[in-house]
């Protein structure tokens, strides 16, 4: 299957022109560290999603978590995120090797805001930093971490996790069952 040529029904410089530029506030809440909100926020997250991209363009993104606070604030400029036992196919490893630019989605169930960090990451893998993130909720210890250096960040309203009505536990839906994974996939995870 050959790849469809892309035009966008709009370019880039219409997009103001049609919609309007954003508002000021707007603009300012994109920082260069966490605040103190921010901070707060990751620390009670259990649940983040990581985006990352060959140098390339070629793009993965994948959904990381653990108990509130799994990725630790180091400071106002740096996060360490765990990495835990998983499918192995490292998607996003080898995007970070070719290309250390990240983007990352912090979520806390029931809360409508999320926290958005751009910046580059760095695979690690010393003693130090693993034993400083300590143990999953199930007892498992990361394998490597993710150091990311902030570039930018801000708060993100909450308007799309409204309009998806995402945690209203009268919306969820059960998928037909999956086909059974291969023996021992989810080995160590109490569930």
């Amino acid at each position: 299957m050959s790849t469809p040529t892309i035009s966008h029904a709009i370019g880039a410089e219409e997009l103001n022109e049609r919609f309007g530029p954003p508002k000021p506030e707007v603009v300012n809440k994109v920082q260069p560290r966490l605040t103190e909100w921010m901070t707060q926020f990751i620390q009670r997250s259990p649940f983040m999603v990581m985006a990352t991209s060959t140098a390339s363009g070629a793009c993965d993104v994948s959904p990381k978590g653990g108990g509130p606070g799994f990725a630790m604030v180091e400071d106002d400029r740096t996060l360490l995120i765990p990495d835990y036992t998983g499918n192995n196919l490292f998607f996003g490893h080898k995007n970070l090797m070719d290309n250390p630019q990240v983007g990352l989605l912090f979520m806390i169930p029931g809360e409508g805001w999320c926290v958005r960090v751009n910046g580059r990451a760095q695979i690690v893998d010393d003693k130090a930093s693993l034993e400083a993130l300590g143990r999953a909720p199930h007892g498992e210890r990361p394998r490597l971490a993710t150091r990311v250096f902030i570039e930018e960040c801000f708060s993100h309203c909450p308007k799309a996790l409204v309009r998806s009505d995402i945690w209203n536990p009268e919306k969820r839906t059960r998928l037909p069952k999956r086909p059974d994974p291969p023996e021992g996939w989810l080995a160590g995870l109490d569930h």
